[in-house]
C-alpha cells in the first residue's frame, strides 16, 4: 500500500487497482474509505484506478487539526497527490460528496485536470441544494419493490431532518438500483468505513462559496462527465443536469436502473459510458435517447462520409477505410446501439438501426453525407435512405443482406462464453428478421434517390449475390461492383475496396 505525505505532515494512503493510464478517483461519504469503490464495476480493465483514502479515512493517518476535514482543505491533498506522482495533468473521477471536493480542485487547479469525471455527485458546492420534490418522485419509482413500505419511513424521516444510523441503515435500498445480495454486502460495510468525525467536519462553515465556484467552473475548459442514476433520490438526474449545464464542455448521461453507486447496478453500462468519456478519440452523443459513440478523422471542413459496421462490430473495424478517407473527408464511425461503447438497451430491430443512423445524421447535422454500411449496417442504410430521400447524398451499400427470407432459415443459437463486444440478444433478434423481412424493406428500395454503389463479396460470400444483383438492380442508377473477397470486403480487399469507393466519387 503506497502512501505519501501531504502539505501539513500528514500520512496518506491510495491504492492501485487495474493497469494502464492512472485514473485519482476520491471517494464519498462523505469521508468514507475508498474501498466501497472497489474495480468501480472493471473500469480497472481499463484504467489504473488511484483509490485515495482521505485523511482521517481506510489506511490514512487521522490528522493533528481537525479542522483540516473541511472539504476546501483536502483540496490541498489532492493537489499533493498529483505532486507525488509525478503527474502534470490528472483525470478525476469524484463519486457523491467526493464532487464537491473535485469542484472546488477544478476551480482551484484548473490547469491540472485533464478530464473531470462527476459519479451521482454532490452539488453543495455549485449551489445547488436538496430537491425534496424530485426526491420524492425518485422514490416513488421503486414502489413496486417488496422492501418499499418498510424503507420508506426511514426516508421520510431523513427528509425531515433526522439523521441517524439506524435510520441510514433501513433507508440504504433506495440508495441501490437492485437490492440484491451484492447490494446488501456493500451497504452493510457503509458505516464501518465512514468517519463520523470526518463527515461533520466536511461541509463546515466556510468549506463551500458557491458562487466562487461556479463562476471558476463555468471557465473551466477541461471536458466534464456528469453521471447520474435514473433511480438515485440523492441526486436526481434533474439535479445532475444542471450541474453538468455550469460546465462550458460537459457531457451529462443517466444510466437506465442505476442508483447512487451505478457501477454496481450495471457494470457493463458504467464502464461503457467512463471509457467513451475518457478515451480522447471517442465521442458520443446522445440521439433518439440513445447514447452512441462515434470515432472521428480528417479536416472538419472536409465533405462528411458516415461509417456504419455490421453486426457484432463497431467502429473500430473501419480504422485502416477512415484513415484513408480521411485525406480528403470528414470521417465518422458510429458505434450502433447494443455495440461497442454505446448504450445497450437490450432490444434492437434493423428499423432501431435505422433510426439509430437517421438521430445520429440528424444530432450531427449531416444530411448530404456519403454514408458507407457494412452488411447489417448497410441494411439499416438502405431502410433509413428508401424513407427518407434526400437524407443522404450518397450510398455505399457493402455486401447488406437484402430483404428476401434466408434459405435455410438460421436456428436458435447460443450464447458463446466469455466477455463480449456486442449485446448478445442483438444476434437472435436480427436472425428473426433476416429469416423473415419486412416486404416493405423491398418495396422501397425504388424509392432510394442517392447514387448508390454496392459492393458484393462474390462466391465466398454468406450472402446470395444473385440476391443482391437483384437488389442493386432495383435501385434507380445503382452501380454493382464485385470483389473477391467474401462477406469482410473492406477488412480482406482494404485496396480494392478504397478503389470502388473512389469510382464511385468517394475518395
Amino acid at each position: 500500500m503506497p502512501t505519501f505525505h501531504t502539505y501539513d505532515g500528514t500520512e496518506l494512503a491510495y491504492h492501485l487497482v487495474g493497469q494502464g493510464e492512472p485514473l485519482i478517483c476520491l471517494p464519498g461519504g462523505a469521508m468514507r474509505a475508498s474501498a466501497y469503490l472497489g474495480g468501480l464495476g472493471g473500469l480497472d480493465g481499463h484504467r489504473q484506478l488511484v483509490l485515495l483514502d482521505l485523511r482521517g479515512t481506510g489506511d490514512s493517518a487521522v490528522p493533528d487539526d481537525t479542522a483540516t476535514y473541511r472539504c476546501d482543505r483536502l483540496v490541498d491533498d489532492v493537489e499533493a497527490l498529483r505532486g507525488h506522482l509525478g503527474l502534470e495533468h490528472i483525470d478525476l473521477l469524484a463519486h457523491s460528496a467526493a464532487a464537491d471536493l473535485a469542484a472546488l480542485y477544478a476551480a482551484r487547479y484548473p490547469r491540472a485536470v485533464r478530464r473531470l469525471l462527476l459519479i451521482a455527485p454532490a452539488t453543495r458546492a455549485a449551489g445547488l441544494g436538496f430537491a425534496e420534490r424530485e426526491a420524492r418522485e425518485a422514490a416513488g419509482l421503486r414502489r413496486a419493490e417488496p422492501w418499499y413500505e418498510e424503507a420508506l419511513p426511514a426516508l421520510e424521516a431523513i427528509w425531515a431532518g433526522r439523521l441517524d444510523g439506524e435510520l441510514r441503515a433501513a433507508a440504504r435500498p433506495f440508495l441501490y438500483g437492485r437490492w440484491d445480495e451484492a447490494a446488501r454486502a456493500h451497504a452493510a460495510s457503509s458505516a464501518a468505513q465512514i468517519n463520523a468525525v470526518a463527515a461533520e467536519g466536511y461541509y463546515a462553515p466556510g468549506a463551500i462559496d458557491p458562487p466562487a465556484t461556479v463562476s471558476a467552473l463555468r471557465e473551466l475548459a477541461s471536458p466534464v462527465l456528469v453521471l447520474a442514476g435514473e433511480l438515485d433520490g440523492v441526486t436526481t438526474p434533474d439535479r445532475a443536469a444542471e450541474l453538468a449545464a455550469l460546465f462550458p464542455e460537459s457531457e451529462f448521461a443517466v444510466q437506465r436502473g442505476g442508483g447512487h453507486f451505478p457501477w454496481l447496478d450495471d457494470p457493463g453500462a458504467f464502464v461503457r459510458s467512463v471509457t467513451a468519456f475518457l478515451d480522447p478519440d471517442v465521442h458520443s452523443v446522445q440521439a433518439g435517447g440513445i447514447r452512441l459513440a462515434y470515432r472521428v478523422w480528417g479536416d472538419p471542413a472536409a465533405p462528411p462520409v458516415v461509417l456504419v459496421h455490421g453486426r457484432c462490430g463497431d467502429s473500430r473495424t473501419w480504422t485502416r477505410i477512415a484513415e484513408r478517407l480521411a485525406a480528403g473527408h470528414r470521417v465518422y464511425a458510429v458505434d450502433f446501439r447494443g455495440h461497442g461503447l454505446s448504450d445497450w438497451p437490450g432490444r434492437y430491430s434493423l428499423e432501431l438501426f435505422r433510426d439509430d443512423l437517421h438521430a445520429f445524421l440528424e444530432a450531427r447535422n449531416l444530411a448530404g453525407a456519403t454514408v458507407v454500411g457494412h452488411s447489417m449496417g448497410g441494411a439499416a442504410a438502405y431502410l433509413l435512405a428508401g424513407r427518407q430521400p434526400g437524407l443522404i447524398g450518397r450510398l455505399v451499400l457493402e455486401e447488406a443482406p437484402p430483404p428476401f427470407p434466408l434459405d435455410p432459415p438460421r436456428g436458435p443459437v447460443e450464447r458463446p462464453d466469455g466477455e463480449l463486444d456486442f449485446d448478445w440478444p442483438v444476434v437472435p433478434s436480427i436472425n428473426a428478421q433476416l429469416n423473415d423481412p419486412d416486404p416493405a424493406g423491398r418495396e422501397r428500395l425504388a424509392g432510394i434517390t442517392a447514387p448508390t454503389l454496392v459492393i458484393g463479396g462474390g462466391p465466398g460470400s454468406q450472402i446470395d449475390q444473385a440476391d443482391l444483383a437483384w437488389m442493386a438492380r432495383r435501385i434507380p442508377g445503382c452501380r454493382l461492383v464485385t470483389i473477391d473477397a467474401g462477406h469482410l470486403v473492406h477488412t480482406e480487399r482494404p485496396e480494392e475496396f478504397l478503389a470502388a469507393l473512389r469510382s464511385f466519387g468517394v475518395g
